[in-house]
């Protein structure tokens, strides 16, 4: 396990480390989760082991500080993850960022573009969604004002996640979950799609083929993203279909071209 400062108050972000060839990979967890507990099964595999290889956990969550007073904008968490990566002596990595995480990812390429050279997007969230009262995800917590999830909102957001979401859940700050959840639900300007596809390095963007095509494709496609459905998995791909996954991850990293290209 490594760590970084990130922030002036000197709170850490934590990562796992594998060793391996540069230049590094980046793995980073959605809302809710950890890096080393989703990627891990997938950075060893023959198709992607070898590079050195950076399991990180966002500030608020996992293994990383949990401080109360971060705002945990997606801008902040890009920040602190450039903090925490420009400490580790990494520059040009391969990001491959699941879900509020890709979003993370994308904001980062777009305010600290020395630090990442390729992107590879999990189910990663591009758009605001509105707030959504009893559902699972972010757009249920964020539901919630700040104060009500704190009294006794994060007991209902258990009992709906389930025991596996809540595994690692439990681990992040609850104001770093619920402010987290309110950024991602509410994006950023430009949005995360519009910066997406203003970036001039490789893109990929993996979904499950069972949700259907992805809206928007034909804009990303047109600006070199290459959209990508995985097979016999939902939203964590890499946990449903970890050979598929690691399949479509080798090729999109090993892909010398931005391609434009829907499968």
């Amino acid at each position: 396990m490594r760590d970084a400062a990130v922030t002036p108050e000197g709170e850490r972000i934590r990562w796992v480390e594998l060793p391996g060839q540069e230049p590094p990979r980046v793995y980073v967890h959605g809302l809710g989760a950890t890096s080393p507990a989703y990627f891990t099964q997938v950075a060893v595999h023959p198709l992607l082991a070898g590079r050195r290889s950076l399991l990180i956990d966002l500030l608020g969550h996992g293994i990383s500080d949990r401080p109360a007073s971060f705002d945990y904008t997606l801008e902040a968490h890009a920040d602190a993850l450039a903090e925490a990566l420009t400490a580790a002596d990494v520059t040009g990595a391969e990001l491959i960022a699941h879900s509020m995480g890709g979003s993370v990812a994308i904001v980062l390429a777009a305010r600290h573009p020395r630090l990442v050279s390729r992107l590879v997007l999990v189910d990663a969230n591009l758009d605001p969604i509105p707030r959504a009262p009893g559902s699972s995800g972010s757009s249920g917590i964020a539901a919630y004002t700040e104060q009500q999830f704190l009294a006794g909102g994060w007991e209902e957001v258990r009992d709906r996640v389930g025991p596996h979401w809540w595994s690692t859940m439990r681990l992040a700050g609850r104001e770093a979950l619920h402010r987290s959840a309110v950024h991602l639900v509410r994006g950023t300007v430009p949005t995360m799609r519009e910066l997406l596809l203003d970036l001039k390095i490789p893109r990929t963007f993996l979904l499950p083929e069972a949700d259907g095509p992805l809206p928007g494709t034909d804009a990303l496609s047109a600006s070199g993203v290459s959209v990508v459905a995985v097979p016999d998995c939902g939203h964590n791909i890499m946990l449903d279909n970890p050979e598929a996954f690691a399949r479509v991850t080798a090729a999109a990293l090993t892909d010398s071209r931005s391609v434009r290209r829907s499968t």
